[in-house]
């Protein structure tokens, strides 16, 4: 279902700021960058087997979200490869794929287009996306005046609703109340009982531990364990529980 073989990814990073004019013409002749190459993923390579749910956990800046880009198809690895079958319906940082200017029902509208659906399809979808986010009496409000929370349950709700092979989603569940974390957990299980292979980015321990069946440790973008989700918990749990990542 998903297959990564040796991916590597790199971003160039500023290393300091110049402020004049004489200051860039002195880098220029002494031919200094003003980067440095990171490298967020390297040599990554694991596999997600059809009908399961993947867990990915690393402390912050380990390579996770950059990891769950690269399976979506949102960015390109410098060198390695992805082969991902299925439809894939990625639920990744805040606002992703929403425009702020648009009202919650329009956006609705627009990813649903985007991910494949049929206008008439969204359209009996709709109500059903807002009753599900908790959000009926603010679908015509505009983005840009919904909370954290409430673009959480918008993203969420609307990207069930369009009945994804490969789901990914990446730490969208850590915003919002308690209750309605439960509630997306509850209809995770639900969606891999009928088949959808799940891929998840969580700070969690619990939550990868409860809902997860193996599970990947990421680390400065170095794959450091792969293998039964409650063991990589364990594993996680003694390496950085001291180092306040947890």
């Amino acid at each position: 279902m998903i297959k990564v073989e040796r991916v590597s990814k790199k971003f160039k990073l500023p290393i300091e700021k110049r402020y004049t004019l004489f200051e860039e013409i002195v880098a220029f002749i002494r031919g200094k960058r003003d980067f440095v190459e990171f490298w967020a993923l390297k040599d990554v390579t694991f596999n997600v087997k059809k009908g399961e749910i993947f867990g990915i956990m690393g402390p912050n800046g380990s390579g996770k979200s950059t990891l769950l880009k690269i399976i979506a198809g949102v960015l390109y690895p410098d060198s390695g490869k992805v082969e991902v079958r299925g439809k894939v319906t990625p639920i990744l940082e805040l606002g992703v794929g929403f425009n702020p200017e648009l009202t919650a029902k329009e956006n609705v509208y627009v990813y649903g287009v985007i991910m494949g659906l049929k206008k008439e399809e969204v359209k009996k979808k709709c109500d059903e996306i807002f009753r599900f986010a908790e959000l009926e009496r603010f679908k015509n409000m505009k983005l840009k005046n919904f909370s954290s929370g409430m673009y959480a349950r918008l993203a969420f709700a609307t990207a069930i609703a369009t009945e994804p092979e490969i789901l990914l989603i990446d730490e969208v569940l850590a915003v919002g109340d308690i209750n309605f974390q439960r509630k997306c957990i509850e209809k995770i299980k639900e969606l891999n009982e009928n088949g959808t292979t799940i891929v998840v980015v969580s700070h969690s321990p619990e939550m990868i531990a409860d809902i997860c069946d193996r599970a990947m440790l990421l680390e400065n973008g170095v794959v450091k364990a792969i293998g039964e989700s409650k063991d990589i918990v364990g594993t996680y749990m003694k390496q950085y529980s001291s180092d306040g990542d947890i």
